[in-house]
């Protein structure tokens, strides 16, 4: 009889214990839960309030402390801005962005052609100033899209041919425009 109720006792110990680690098992699953979805109001409302992005193309899902963008933005730095912006939330693990841009033209690559024509205008500005036949001092060089402008003064039709020629003679320049005035 004494085994029996010591055997009794340790299965109601054993079933105690047991359905103690469920329910907690299960309340710990309930705050991820809660948590995931206080994350996800969080992450909306960040986005939400920043002027610069369109919270209404940006979905938010979270997993965890996970959170994942997906969606349509309108350039790479729209894309960086949403992870960043989330990232800095108290409480979430990692961004995963699957964000994808709109725009085909990428910030890289914008600022690419702006180096290039900067670049560009550089190189002519000092080939003609570096030439003995051209006043190059008075002559001002813009760059856009690989079209050289050529605007100021020369002394000679001779001289403006020869800064055109200059020009459309140095490397990545694709157009001349010569504005150049003859001031004999």
């Amino acid at each position: 009889m004494k085994l029996m109720k010591k055997t009794l006792s340790a299965a109601v110990i054993a079933v105690s214990v047991s359905a103690g680690a469920i329910a907690g098992e299960k309340s710990e699953q309930k705050s991820f839960t809660m948590g995931d979805a206080w994350l996800d109001g969080k992450a909306e409302t960040v986005l939400l309030l920043n002027e610069n992005l369109n919270n209404f193309a940006i979905d938010t899902d979270v997993h965890n402390g996970v959170v994942i963008l997906s969606g349509e933005v309108e350039s790479n730095i729209d894309k960086r801005l949403a992870e960043e912006l989330i990232i800095g939330i108290d409480g979430v693990k990692k961004v995963k962005n699957k964000l994808t841009v709109a725009n085909n033209e990428s910030l890289g690559e914008t600022l690419s052609k702006e180096y290039t024509d900067t670049k560009i205008a550089a190189v002519v500005k000092t080939r003609l100033l570096l030439d003995r036949e051209v006043s190059g001092t008075k002559i001002d060089v813009s760059a856009q899209e690989g079209t050289i402008t050529l605007k100021g003064s020369v002394k000679s039709g001779a001289q403006k041919d020869l800064a055109e020629a200059i020009a459309e003679n140095t490397d990545d320049v694709e157009k001349v425009v010569n504005k150049l005035k003859v001031t004999g």
